[in-house]
């Protein structure tokens, strides 16, 4: 009996050591048997949605205990649904990650009414690439020069989502800072609806990134229905040497400082993966990890590279950077904003 009574103890005894080693050598990983949702702030078929489905069909591999990632639309108000969502309402466990307009953080160094998060304390893993803004007309509306685009007589109307978007803040900057007639179409759920309302003669054109137009407007692209007349950036793309850039077009030094702050600076940060604020810093750690190694995998950039999805990695400390910096710019440059927006 004792000897079957110190067997019974042994086995325990070896059980609980085989427990304790398990986890202290991390073989069932946090993220072991869980699933990661990745919620895009805009409609399915974008440039935004793009990025998150090619990334969540590869980063799990990278990621201690595999994990599955699911994509998640929650498209609106430019974004802001989803920003609220993972600044606001996500639990910060490390199984939400929002990837939405970096406008946004713009947005709320503006005061936008609204915005429920606080970009400073986000937590930022990384971003696919630095876009490369530029405005974007349909050859059928008449705009395919900038010399057309300032002699027209009427506005011109672009499509645009809310504030935050792209596609709605550069346009009233270029509309302050350089005189242009425009006419913003706002409330637009994302980018593929505007295609839709560009294509039918809704609106003319659209500010959008050269990489997304590549992509999502590729038939657009390729059968020159769609003309790309300003470039947004501080210098030209190497696929768009002879486009002109909005710069060369301001006539003073405010006009230049805010094309610099909310059109140059703004092409870094644009396309942030984030999660919500208090995510335990090794799950911050480990997700920006992957995040690198996923954009730098062979698999993934083959499909990226089919997909026409440019990729240059900005890392999570870059974009922290970044947004802290956003919130020292000078007051009365910032007030000077306020006023373009209010006046769109």
């Amino acid at each position: 009996m004792k000897r079957q009574f110190a067997l019974y103890l042994g086995l325990v005894l070896c059980l609980l050591s085989l427990s304790a080693a398990r986890s202290t050598f991390g073989q069932e990983p946090y993220y072991s048997g869980k699933t990661i949702r990745i919620v895009v702030g805009f409609s399915a078929g974008g440039g935004y949605d793009a990025y998150a489905r090619v990334i969540a069909r590869h980063m799990g591999k990278y990621i201690p205990g595999n994990p599955g990632i699911i994509v998640e639309n929650m498209a609106g108000a430019g974004s802001l649904i989803a920003a609220n969502h993972v600044g606001k309402a996500a639990k910060p466990d490390g199984l939400t990650i929002a990837h939405f307009s970096g406008g946004l953080f713009f947005q709320e160094l503006l005061g936008r009414q609204g915005i429920q998060f606080e970009s400073r304390k986000l937590e930022y893993i990384g971003a696919p690439f630095q876009d490369s803004q530029v405005m974007g007309f349909s050859r059928a509306s008449g705009i395919t020069t900038m010399e057309k685009w300032i002699a027209s007589k009427t506005p011109v109307k672009i499509g645009g989502q809310a504030p935050g978007a792209a596609n709605e803040d550069f346009p009233i900057l270029l509309k302050a800072t350089l005189g242009l007639p425009i006419q913003l179409v706002s409330g637009y759920k994302g980018s593929a609806d505007i295609r839709l309302a560009v294509n039918s003669g809704e609106v003319a054109g659209i500010c959008n990134a050269w990489e997304s137009f590549k992509s999502t407007w590729r038939k657009e692209v390729e059968s020159d229905q769609l003309v790309i007349v300003l470039q947004l950036i501080p210098k030209a793309h190497p696929e768009l040497p002879n486009i002109p850039l909005a710069i060369n077009y301001a006539k003073t030094d405010e006009a230049r400082k805010l094309i610099q702050a909310g059109m140059h600076d703004y092409g870094t940060v644009t396309r942030p993966f984030v999660l919500p604020p208090g995510t335990p810093r090794d799950r911050v750690q480990t997700l920006r990890k992957a995040f690198l190694e996923t954009l730098n995998d062979p698999e993934f950039r083959a499909e990226a590279k089919k997909a026409q999805l440019d990729i240059g990695p900005v890392t999570g400390d870059e974009l922290t950077k970044i947004v802290n910096d956003l919130f020292k710019l000078d007051p009365a440059l910032v007030a000077k904003w306020k006023q373009a927006q209010a006046a769109k």
